[in-house]
């Protein structure tokens, strides 16, 4: 492996994203296995890396989509996502995204306040049509993990409690212009424990009974995503177990169940690789400062996420290291306290786990060009994005008139 990151990063240069595509199809296989004979659509969290390549590759296995923004929306249209397999969520929506979500017709709109929907109801009611939504329901369970990434707490901002739910529901099947198909609930991300989902599950379960009582037909049962990876030591969550854990729950209900998963699907599918400059030792701290830098790689600076870093081929004694980026901000860094032996101009380090997260969130910050994306597709290597020049970003720029200035 370590020779084939060599000539990748003699092909491509640094810094590059690098996606295992075959470990991708392995993924949604296994998820989309585990529930078995049951009704079932994974729709993938474009978020998570919306690279066209990466969304064309889940949408030839028969994915989802899970959008929230219609840039989303339209990537996965574009990436060949089926129109009646894409979702579009979100907090905040414009009027026009709404708009262009209802005239492409896509499966639903993920609905997260009572403004919101009758937002959506009156743009329907001027273009003439139906609505299909779903409402995201908070079921204030703690996910047990990080603060930044749990949403289903009445202290976030996402969702609604179960009273409003059920109001809504009410309100939107009295519409002539809503079609309440769906109910959505995301407690977090990165969960490593089953009992918050199975919890979610059956405080979520027992709303559509209740709905279904009073003559609202709920047919899609949106569990979300969230299902931890192993970015360290963590112990993780079976998909035959979280297949268990949400069907448990769901007895007597005949419901398509949906999943959302993006880092379960991508985060180990990926790397980050980046090339020494130098080192440097101030006092008894030592620096590795590569290429790579917070730009490209946000999590480790806004999570104070882990990702375990190595270096290529290089042996010696191994003593721990900060490994910084050239970004202008004490915040810049890919890990602290990192094992690495020595390392000298242009030795290779490897970024692990970041294929979710990674470039998704990366910026033009110091003026900085974005990286290269490559995939991995039964050995063989495929740029997926060129990277990113100076002309590039001042393309938009460059574009407008500048004569006032003159």
């Amino acid at each position: 492996m370590s020779l084939e990151i060599k000539k990748l990063v003699e092909k491509y240069q640094t810094p590059l994203y690098v996606y295992d595509f075959n470990n991708i199809t392995n993924r949604y296989e296994e998820l989309k296995e585990a529930f078995g004979g049951k009704k079932s659509l994974v729709a993938y969290a474009v978020k998570s890396n919306s690279n066209l390549a990466v969304i064309r590759h889940l949408a030839n296995l028969g994915a989802g989509a899970d959008c929230v923004s219609i840039g989303e929306v339209r990537r996965a249209l574009k990436a060949g996502i089926k129109k009646y397999k894409i979702i579009f969520s979100g907090v905040g929506k414009r009027d026009e995204e709404i708009r262009e979500a209802l005239q492409e017709d896509i499966l639903l709109l993920n609905l997260e306040s009572e403004a919101e929907m009758k937002r959506v109801e009156m743009i329907a009611k001027e273009l003439g049509v139906e609505a299909r939504i779903s409402i995201r329901v908070n079921p204030n369970v703690d996910p047990k993990t990080h603060p930044y990434i749990s949403t289903g707490l009445h202290e976030n901002k996402f969702g609604v409690s179960l009273d409003s739910a059920k109001r809504m529901y009410i309100l939107a099947k009295k519409s002539e212009y809503l079609n309440p198909v769906g109910i959505h609930f995301h407690i977090g991300s990165q969960l490593t424990e089953l009992a918050p989902i199975e919890e979610a599950c059956g405080i979520v379960a027992d709303l559509v009974r209740s709905l279904d009582a009073i003559g609202i037909e709920i047919k899609f049962f949106d569990v979300g995503g969230g299902v931890g990876v192993v970015y360290d030591d963590e112990v993780t969550i079976r998909p035959a177990d979280y297949a268990r854990a949400i069907l448990s729950q769901l007895k007597g209900l005949d419901l398509t169940i949906v999943s959302e998963p993006g880092r379960y699907m991508m985060a180990n599918s990926g790397i980050f690789l980046t090339r020494v400059l130098y080192e440097k030792v101030n006092g008894n701290k030592r620096f590795v400062i590569v290429d790579g830098a917070m730009n490209d790689l946000l999590r480790p600076s806004l999570y104070n996420a882990y990702h375990r870093i190595e270096a290529v081929q290089k042996e010696g004694e191994k003593s721990p290291a900060d490994v910084v980026g050239p970004v202008c901000e004490s915040g810049d860094f890919l890990g602290k306290d990192i094992p690495l032996p020595p390392l000298e101009h242009n030795d290779i380090l490897v970024v692990h786990s970041a294929g979710a997260y990674g470039f998704t969130m990366s910026s033009n910050y110091n003026t900085r060009g974005r990286a290269a994306e490559v995939a991995i597709l039964d050995g063989k290597d495929y740029l997926i994005r060129e990277r990113e020049s100076f002309d590039d970003q001042i393309r938009l720029e460059e574009a407008c008139d500048i004569s006032w200035q003159k």
